[in-house]
């Protein structure tokens, strides 16, 4: 035991899972730089091309709290495990597509190895000793930032330099990579949850999510007002409705919802889904500005491997201040983390207003962005695991991960609706306008300055009184599950 909570032993622990969060992030910019192109590699339509991006996105989210609750159930690193085999066959997969099928297919299967992020946040409460866990889970939480961020840079290059699959079979060798380094570093870690997996929930939350989800992603293509988005979102809130009238009879809930609707839960998750809106508004907006021609008047002209090389630092700066954040919650508690965290991000918005005309002065907005983000996200799961019983760390985790991704989800819909409604003629194509871009900054400002507002409301025990609600709460929840 004293071996596996030496500085040594600790810190492989924690590099390890590192890379397993940053290396699934990098999923989902993987094909960024290849969505202009993938009509033609693919031989179809733009529309069905999108898709690549958009089953991604779905069964992450999907994936994500089942994969958690099976780590409750059967162990974290058995599931960390278990996920990198989607990540190696969706990589193998993509590399040998020929048609938009079989790459739908493969980046779904990507998609599900997303579940590493909570997984590894969860297995540390078990492997780290107490001074070693909040920068630890500060690092891992960021990895999802850090991921994508330098996933657009690596990807262009790649791209533009060698064939497409080389992209994807690199994706492959470095899942393979994660997988052998968590076999080999990463110790057991014992199940702490008994009963049955819930499979009728699975699949209840699984469909409510599809219909959700796809509503908000595909409204703006479909119509807002069309028979198909309304329907979707209309099953939604049925089928979310009926799942959770079964989670609260359920012996064995996929998801406790008695957990789940503690103050201190709800209001983090609830924060969490307005940070990931604020954490995504940018990320759509600055690529564009950054690569708009310089003839629009506001447009830097910049390639896609130029503009992933300005946003790059960005990623950087998530790793360099998530140790940071962990000592600002250890001194003045989680809850000051993420409220300022929120008030990075919205003045990184704000500072777009006199910075958004050149390449460097993007740059220090989504640097400073992702400072913010970097804060809030490292300090989510304290606030999430000093609220439930060992026993539902990986679920609650994985609930938590969730509402980050409906969070961007939402983020991408509202962001594209403006620069939708907000545009200027050039050459005879339709472009969004400069007012358009600024008012997706400030709606991502108001955004962060709201997830601080609802941060304020969350009640915070002191850790000791925390400790103390913890323990008499295992027995219930032995009790339904």
């Amino acid at each position: 035991m004293e071996d596996s909570t030496s500085a040594a032993h600790s810190g492989r622990i924690v590099g390890v899972l590192a890379v397993a969060g940053i290396v699934a992030a990098l999923m989902q910019t993987l094909v960024v730089p290849l969505i202009g192109e993938l009509p033609r590699l693919l031989h179809t339509s733009a529309s069905n091309a999108s898709w690549t991006v958009t089953a991604t996105l779905l069964a992450g989210a999907v994936a994500t709290p089942v994969i958690g609750r099976l780590g409750d159930l059967y162990g974290k690193r058995r599931m960390l495990l278990v996920c990198s085999v989607p990540l190696i066959a969706g990589s193998v997969v993509c590399a040998l597509a020929g048609s938009v099928i079989p790459m739908i297919v493969g980046r779904g299967l990507q998609g599900v190895g997303m579940g590493m992020v909570p997984l590894g946040i969860s297995a540390l409460r078990e492997l780290l000793p107490p001074q070693r866990l909040g920068s630890a889970i500060a690092l891992i939480s960021s990895s999802m930032g850090i991921g994508g961020a330098l996933g657009l840079p690596v990807a262009a290059a790649v791209a533009e330099n060698a064939s497409w699959r080389a992209l994807f079979w690199g994706s492959a060798a470095l899942s393979a990579l994660v997988a052998v380094l968590i076999w080999k570093l990463v110790p057991p870690t014992p199940a702490q949850a008994s009963g049955r997996f819930d499979l009728v929930g699975a699949l209840g939350l699984g469909t409510g999510l599809v219909c959700l989800l796809l509503g908000v992603s595909k409204g703006a293509d479909w119509g807002w007002t069309s028979g198909t988005t309304l329907g979707l979102l209309a099953a939604a809130l049925l089928v979310l409705m009926v799942w959770g009238w079964w989670e609260l009879r359920s012996g064995d809930p996929l998801v406790d919802l008695r957990v789940t609707a503690r103050p201190q839960v709800l209001l983090t998750n609830a924060a969490s889904v307005v940070v990931g809106f604020a954490m995504y508004a940018q990320a759509l907006i600055v690529p564009q500005l950054l690569q708009l021609p310089e003839a629009t008047g506001y447009g830097l002209g910049q390639s896609m491997l130029a503009a992933g090389l300005w946003m790059a630092p960005s990623g950087l700066m998530m790793m360099a201040v998530s140790p940071l954040g962990a000592r600002l919650s250890a001194a003045r508690g989680p809850k000051v983390t993420l409220c300022a965290g929120s008030l990075v991000i919205a003045l990184g918005y704000g500072s777009s207003t006199v910075l958004m005309g050149s390449a460097w002065g993007l740059m220090i907005v989504t640097c400073i962005c992702s400072v913010g983000v970097a804060l809030a996200y490292g300090t989510m799961p304290a606030l999430i695991m000093s609220a439930v019983p060992p026993s539902e760390t990986a679920a609650a985790n994985g609930f938590n991960t969730l509402m980050r991704s409906i969070g961007t989800a939402v983020s991408a819909a509202v962001v594209g609706v403006v620069l939708a409604q907000m545009t200027t003629t050039l050459g005879g194509y339709t472009l969004p306008s400069e007012d358009g871009f600024r008012a997706g900054m400030l709606i991502g400002c108001g955004v962060a300055f709201l997830a601080a507002l609802i941060t304020l409301a969350i009640p915070v025990r002191p850790a000791a009184s925390a400790s103390r609600q913890v323990a008499p709460a295992e027995p219930k929840a032995a009790s339904l599950t």
